[in-house]
This record gives C-alpha cells, structure tokens and sequence, in this order.
C-alpha cells in the first residue's frame, strides 16, 4: 500500500491558493492562475487515486511526470492543458485552520449548536473505504451498512456522501477516517447508500465511552465548498446485530455529545444494519 499522499494534497493546497490569490502584486496573469488551479485539480486527482482502494488508478504516477515541465515554465507555457480537468475555485479548499473562520451558514431547520468539527472541509473525493480487517480469535469485527438517511430535502443534495469515524469520549480518532462513495440515488425525503463499512477496529479493542459518527455531507454549488448537514452517532452499547434507525442532529459536529440539537421533529433517520463478526 501506498504511503498517505501528504506531499501531493499539500502542495495542490499551496497551488490552489496561489490560483486563487486576488492581490495585484500577483506574478501571474489571470491565464497563469487557471494553468496553476488545473495543475492543483490534477495533484488533487492523484493523491485521491492513491488513497483509493480501488485497483484502477485514475491518475497515474505517468500522467503527474507530465506536469512537471508545465510548473517549470509557467511563465512561458502557451499550449493546451494536457488533461480534461476544471480549474479549482471550481470547489472551494481550505487550508487546515480555515475552516473554523467560516460563519455557519443557517439553513431552515439547521442551526450552529455546540463545539465540534468544523462545518466545511477540503474538497475531497469521496470514496475511502477500508477493507475488513484481518480476524483474531476470540475478536469481534464490525460491519455497519449504510442504507439510507430520511431528509426532507433529500431529492435537492448534491453529491451526497458521509463520513464515517470512531471517536473516544474527547473525540480523537480511534480509527481511520472513510468517506462513502456519493449517494446511489435519491428519491424525495430519502438518499440511499447501500455501502458497507468496515469498522477499523476489534470492537473488544474500542474504548470506554467511544462513538462510531456519521457525518451527512452534500455540495453547496453556490459556496463552493462541501458542508455538513446533520449528524448522527451511535454508541458501544447500541453494537449488536441487526437493523438499528438512530436520530440526525444539527451541525455543526458535536464530538464530545455535550450540546446535541435533533435536526427535526419529523421522523426522520439514518437506517443501519449492522454484522458482527467473531472467530
């Protein structure tokens, strides 16, 4: 397996910002800035190809050579891009530490409540499901699906998907984060998943007061970024096997569970199924 792509997210960071700097004093023309945000697009392509599972890669070590001659002649360079790909600002990325700037933005029946993550992220591609662990005897491996979510407005999200983490009582991660793919399809009050994820721990190895969250999360094409919508989160002892509907809150997410908001009145949920495992 690959190493975490670190290198590559950051420097299509630094790029990204630099494509989208307002300053005159800038040393690149308007053109420039595109060139740079497609060349910040590709890196961003490539570090999601190496965080996939998925055997294909679609953005090849080959293709990435390419770019670099276009960095090194930035200045010169007058031909036509070498991949399809959208300019960033297409989608808004934000550098670790911005987020908390942003002002939640009050949709009717989401307000901000309680501390905890922040409400918008990085554009990432979604889709980084781990594989079931190895099993152990006398472990217990868990396997929740995803089925789907009750939303009043689930017809209208764009690119839906969530994200899945364990979290101790202070919520740090247990866990790797994974994100699903988007949505396999919606219809008016529900979006289906249908997606299996496979916790990444022994459930005998979670700790006392720890949490599996699930973060609902869509595209805001008129901010351009990806944010939050609710939450939901169970806890160690709701681990048994089976159906279980567990209850959305608002955002933004709240960790550490001490200032929970219900999203509606209406019966509205998030329908999991889970699969225990044990050799």
């Amino acid at each position: 397996t690959s190493p975490p792509p670190f290198s590559t997210s950051r420097l299509a960071r630094h790029l990204q910002k630099e494509a989208q700097s307002q300053h005159n004093n800038s040393e690149f023309t308007e053109d420039q800035k595109k060139t740079i945000a497609k060349i910040a697009t590709c890196l961003e392509l490539r570090s999601a190809a190496l965080q996939s599972t998925q055997s294909q890669e679609e953005f090849k070590l080959e293709d990435l050579k390419k770019l670099e001659p276009i960095l090194k002649t930035i200045l010169t360079y007058n031909k036509e891009f070498p991949f399809d790909v959208q300019p960033v600002p297409l989608r808004k990325i934000l550098a670790p530490g911005e987020e908390e700037n942003l002002e939640f933005e009050e949709d009717d029946e989401e307000g901000g409540a309680g501390a905890g993550s922040p409400d918008s992220f990085p554009a990432r591609v979604p889709g980084t499901l781990l594989p079931r662990l190895p099993s152990e005897p006398g472990m217990t491996l868990l396997t929740i699906k995803i089925e789907k979510i009750g939303l009043k407005d689930a017809g209208q999200c764009i690119d839906p998907y969530i994200t899945v983490s364990v979290k101790d009582v202070n919520g740090i991660d247990l866990t790797p984060v994974q994100d699903t793919p988007v949505a396999s399809r919606k219809e008016d009050t529900y979006v289906h998943f249908n997606v299996d994820i496979e916790i990444q721990k022994h459930v005998e190895k979670l700790t006392k007061g720890a949490a599996i969250f699930f973060e609902f999360k869509h595209y805001k094409p008129k901010k351009r970024f990806t944010s939050t919508k609710c939450f939901a989160f169970m806890e160690m002892d709701e681990i048994k096997p089976g159906t279980i509907v567990i209850e959305l809150y608002k955002k933004p997410t709240d960790f550490k569970r001490k200032k929970l908001q219900l999203l509606t009145k209406k019966p509205l949920y998030l329908h999991l199924h889970q699969t225990l495992h044990k050799e």
